[in-house]
C-alpha cells in the first residue's frame, strides 16, 4: 500500500517577517525537519509545493517541487494532488512549518488508514484536529474541483461523518510556526 505526502510550503511568511521554512531547526531547517520526519516514518513519495524563494534553497533533498507563488493553501493542495504518483492510494497533507510533528504521529496516521480504510484520517489532540492528515485517492477529484472561497475546512466539515479521528497524545500535531514568538517557543 502506497501512501505519499504533500508538504505545503508556499506561504509568504508575512507574520514571521522572513522565509520561515528556511529558518534554522537543529541541524537543518524548519522545512528540512518536516521532510526528514516524513522520511523517517517511511514515507518515500513526497511532493513539495513551495514558493520560488523556498524552492530555490531546498537543494539537499531529492524530491519533486511544484511552484505556487500565490501561496493559497487550496491551490497548493490541488497542485500537489496533480503531481502524485499513480500508485499512491492516499496522501498525507503536511504543513511545512510544523517541524515539531513526531515520526510516531505520522506512522499512526498511516497505520490508521491501513487498518480502518477510512477515506479521511485526521489526528486529533484534545478534540482539535491537526496535521498531517490523510486523504484517500477516491476523495481527490472532489478536492481538485473545489474553487475559492471554499477551503479544506469546508471539505472536512462536509465529510465529518466519514472522518476517522485518531486520538494522539502529542500537541505537536496542532503546533505550527506563524510568528517569531512561536519559533522561539518551540525551537529545540
Amino acid at each position: 500500500m502506497s501512501i505519499s505526502a504533500i508538504i505545503l510550503a508556499a506561504g509568504q511568511s508575512k507574520r514571521m517577517g522572513q522565509q520561515k521554512m528556511l529558518m534554522s531547526w537543529g541541524n537543518t531547517t524548519v522545512l528540512g525537519k518536516v521532510i526528514e520526519t516524513l522520511q523517517a516514518a517511511g514515507v518515500e513519495d513526497i511532493t513539495l509545493v513551495a514558493n520560488s524563494a523556498t524552492a530555490s534553497q531546498i537543494t539537499n533533498y531529492k524530491l519533486p517541487i511544484t511552484l505556487n507563488d500565490g501561496g493559497e493553501m487550496l491551490e497548493s493542495i490541488q497542485l500537489g494532488l496533480r503531481g502524485q504518483n499513480s500508485q499512491s492510494e492516499a496522501t498525507l497533507i503536511c504543513l511545512g512549518d510544523q517541524p515539531q510533528v513526531e515520526e510516531r504521529s505520522v506512522r499512526l496516521v498511516c497505520e490508521s488508514f491501513q487498518r480502518s480504510r477510512s477515506s479521511i484520517v485526521v489526528p486529533s489532540f484534545q478534540m482539535r484536529r491537526g496535521h498531517p492528515w490523510l486523504i484517500a485517492r477516491e476523495q481527490w477529484d472532489e478536492v481538485l474541483r473545489m474553487r475559492a472561497p471554499k477551503s479544506m475546512r469546508d471539505f472536512l466539515n462536509s465529510h465529518k461523518d466519514e472522518i476517522f479521528y485518531l486520538d494522539v497524545d502529542s500537541p505537536s500535531i496542532l503546533q505550527d510556526l506563524d510568528t517569531f514568538e512561536d519559533y522561539l517557543k518551540y525551537k529545540p
